[in-house]
């Protein structure tokens, strides 16, 4: 090992000396050779310096429409999606996993496009990112800053860095606004000549998001706007935002001021990308609980109960047309399994086989994306169990609820069509994962992993753990079976394709697709024999008590166009 690490800074050292010695460079030191094997090392491990590609190539979409163009017409402001990245400035210690950050611009900008600002992101992860460029199509929409204020530089920071960063943020002239902050190494301000700032009537508000490094009382996060959801105008720039002692310099998010969904697909184009796209959802080895379609859970005697005539519940219509069509969830109406023994454990255990997904299409930041919520309808939710550091424990009924709604929103570019990310719901949470960190299956499909009895979507498989530390609730996830999207779906809603989609009539069913049940959680916890630790009890039952009251089964779950993230982003 030593023999192989001498010849490693020898042959080094010889290729620095006759690169020197071609240039007419001088001669280095072993100190600085030492330095310089050490941080390539470090450099080389970086997953940064990675650029990210999809598994396969993007399909040819179908034509029609400006959907995959390139290009987006805000209102006077054309916008182009560039994730050709140049690096500036990398720092090797802190952000995620103390490995730092690196700083990029954009290149191969369009003819007549300028930049609004450089792009970062932490070095943990594969590079996989953009920024916008903007053509003004209107005389007026962009101007150059009329300086830069400099808001912070690395000069007397002593951690790793490729010299010295600096970062610049644009003054914008009166009625305009800065999008994006510029990173230099040099002390020079930038020339006024290398980005553009936008009229306020084109700008939106924007907020801070996901960390990506900090040090000494500043903080580098991404951004987006700070409204957000179907309705919503504001578009997402790739910039990133800086915080300094606390306090956050100014900048903003751009606006659909047309509020045009040209960009978005038509139906032809959605299909296609689910195909491209579609999820491959792995069920868990023991998993007793499949999805269904909803008309097998219709016609195979599921109920419908009215409040006050508990007595005579009736059958439901297979589209669900007899269902209340009211929109309210005022405990008047709920659904229930069959009444048959034999009936009713047929139906828990669903129909992976003909099973559906029904999705959701719907234009987000300004439709400049396109959101598909892929919804899957489980007839029963399984019990669960937790982890108490060295048991793992069943909870009794606790969990357990009739008709369990859970789904996976993937995030696509109307710029290119490419899968930006996947949104992973999680009981009543959930987590987004960009695409360079997901697992892809046959070409471009990403695999999802749905937890035991449980059904909430994970990136990878594992335990899952829903607590602090040694303590929670195991959302265990594997391979079981499996169930490919793309080969039984419904487009079941998107507003924006007006009469082309008819939605089904349970849709529309705002009232709870299971009966509202009472546990006893303590009564359910002295029932589970080894569960007799003082402390681990209590640490247990502050977990169970703070699930959601869908979770835990004592509410029968509501329908997906009534939960927030239908018209809304989501909860991440």
């Amino acid at each position: 090992m030593v023999i192989s690490c001498i010849i490693l800074v020898l042959a080094l050292a010889l290729r620095i000396s006759c690169s020197n010695s071609t240039m007419g460079g001088g001669n280095l030191n072993a100190t600085f050779l030492v330095d310089n094997i050490a941080s390539t090392k470090n450099i080389m491990s970086l997953s940064i310096d990675n650029a990210f590609r999809l598994p396969s190539p993007l399909p040819t979409w179908p034509s029609g429409g400006c959907f995959a163009s390139g290009f987006i017409d805000l209102g006077g402001l054309q916008v182009s999606q560039i994730s050709t990245l140049i690096k500036v400035w990398s720092i090797h210690e802190g952000g995620p996993d103390n490995l730092g950050a690196t700083f990029f611009e954009p290149s191969n900008i369009p003819n007549g496009f300028f930049m609004f600002g450089s792009y970062t992101q932490p070095n943990n992860i594969p590079l996989f990112g953009w920024t916008l460029a903007g053509r003004d199509t209107s005389r007026g929409t962009l101007k150059m800053p009329t300086d830069y204020t400099l808001v912070w530089s690395s000069q007397n920071l002593k951690i790793k860095q490729d010299g010295v960063g600096y970062i610049w943020l644009p003054i914008p002239p009166e009625g305009y606004k800065a999008i994006g902050h510029i990173v230099t190494t040099s002390p020079q301000k930038p020339s006024l000549d290398k980005v553009r700032c936008v009229r306020d009537d084109l700008t939106d508000v924007c907020e801070s998001h996901d960390w990506i490094w900090g040090t000494n009382g500043l903080n580098v996060y991404s951004s987006r706007p700070r409204d957000r959801g179907v309705r919503a105008l504001g578009v997402a720039t790739g910039a990133f935002m800086v915080q300094n002692n606390g306090a956050a310099e100014s900048l903003a998010c751009l606006k659909n001021v047309k509020s045009d969904i040209s960009a978005m697909p038509n139906l032809k184009q959605v299909k296609a990308l689910v195909q491209a796209y579609s999820p491959l959802i792995y069920f868990h080895p023991d998993e007793e609980y499949y999805p269904s379609s909803v008309t097998w859970f219709f016609q195979n005697g599921a109920l419908l109960y009215t409040k006050g005539q508990e007595s005579s519940p009736v059958g439901i219509h297979p589209t669900g047309s007899n269902l209340p069509q009211d929109g309210l969830n005022d405990g008047a109406y709920w659904l229930d399994l069959p009444i048959d023994d034999a009936a009713k454990t047929n139906v828990k255990n669903g129909d992976l086989q003909g099973a559906t997904a029904y999705l959701h299409v719907k234009p987000m930041f300004g439709a400049t994306y396109i959101d598909i919520a892929v919804w899957l309808f489980y007839p029963f939710n399984g019990p669960a169990k937790a982890k108490l550091e060295f048991m793992t424990i069943s909870l009794g009924k606790i969990g357990e609820h009739v008709g369990d709604w859970e789904h996976v929103t993937l995030r696509i570019s109307n710029f290119n069509g490419e899968l930006q990310g996947i949104y992973f719901s999680q009981h009543s949470g959930g987590i987004w994962v960009r695409a360079s960190q997901l697992e892809f299956q046959n070409g471009n499909k990403p695999v999802v992993y749905s937890s035991l009895h449980g059904h909430a979507a994970y990136p990878e498989p594992g335990k899952n753990l829903q607590g602090s530390g040694d303590v929670g609730i195991r959302n265990d996830t594997g391979k079981g079976k499996l169930m490919d999207i793309g080969t039984n779906f419904l487009v079941a809603a998107a507003e924006y394709l007006g009469s082309t989609i008819v939605e089904p009539a349970w849709l529309n069913y705002g009232r709870e697709w299971g009966p509202k049940i009472s546990y006893d959680i303590s009564k359910e916890l002295r029932n589970v024999e080894r569960f007799k630790i003082g402390k681990l009890k209590k640490a247990i039952e502050k977990i169970v008590r703070d699930l959601p009251n869908e979770v835990l089964g004592e509410e029968g779950p509501i329908g997906p166009k009534f939960k927030d993230m239908w018209s809304g982003d989501e909860r991440g």
